[in-house]
């Protein structure tokens, strides 16, 4: 077990399915890569896709949304046809910077580093940073002309724990380099569950898997760990009951948030 306390600065995250996830911070309310069409087969780039069930909760029943935190806009199991409706009515989308020419109106991409910070109803900025992400094995070269870009998320303010957002990642190099700036980690948004496809790559993981997850929580020294897309779609390979266990086998189950395994 790790002897990290639990913090004070814990905030609910509650998780949609599939890579939706909805968090208030610093008075504004963030959403990651929305998702809520029904279940059934969609067209992904490179290989099919086929959702399993559907979302918790419906874009007309989050209330108002400041802020999507976009990982990538390219695959349906990211951003699908009413995530996309829900973009024209918020007021800022954070991106790659792709993904920030290819939506425009209200779409801002980010490259690695980067960093803009958000006004706080309550006086005060949220900062965010892009930070680096990498969608399957390999180097960004080799893996984003198949799999596009992606871009994952820090948050950070005054007096406000520091949250971190993985995106569709794969690469425990590029957490290695979050931590470097970054860590310790109050809150990481996971994205796990071992996607694969045996047209792509050879069959080899295009996000972490639940082992690499938590050796993303460790290298980040993170106090909590809320992980997102793990159910919902039929590529994704491993769930919750593997995640628990590699948590588990790790010494790292009480950094797995509660809240998430009850609505799992």
């Amino acid at each position: 077990m790790s002897s990290f306390p639990v913090p004070v600065e814990e905030f609910p995250v509650r998780v949609l399915g599939g890579p939706t996830a909805l968090f208030e911070y610093g008075g504004l309310r963030f959403l990651t890569d929305p998702t809520f069409d029904g279940p059934g087969d969609y067209r992904g780039r490179g290989a099919p896709l086929t959702k399993t069930a559907p979302a918790k909760a419906a874009p007309a029943d989050l209330g108002p949304v400041d802020v999507v935190l976009l990982s990538h806009d390219e695959h349906p199991d990211n951003l699908d046809a009413a995530g996309r409706a829900l973009l024209a009515e918020v007021p800022l989308t954070l991106t790659t910077p792709g993904g920030g020419q290819r939506l425009g109106g209200r779409a801002k991409g980010l490259a690695d580093w980067e960093s803009i910070e958000l006004k706080r109803p309550d006086g005060g900025t949220v900062t965010v940073t892009g930070v680096p992400a990498v969608h399957g094995p390999g180097t960004r070269e080799e893996v984003e002309p198949i799999t596009g870009q992606v871009v994952g998320f820090v948050l950070t303010g005054d007096d406000l724990p520091t949250v971190y957002v993985s995106g569709d990642n794969a690469s425990l190099r590029a957490v290695e380099a979050i931590a470097e700036r970054f860590g310790p980690v109050d809150t990481a948004v996971l994205f796990a569950g071992a996607p694969r496809f045996p047209v792509l790559f050879d069959g080899a993981l295009l996000v972490l898997d639940s082992a690499q997850a938590a050796e993303a929580a460790r290298i980040l020294g993170a106090r909590r760990v809320v992980p997102v897309h793990c159910d919902s779609w039929a590529h994704f390979t491993e769930g919750r009951a593997d995640l628990e266990a590699a948590f588990a086998a790790a010494g790292l189950t009480d950094r797995l948030d509660t809240d998430w395994a009850r609505q799992a």
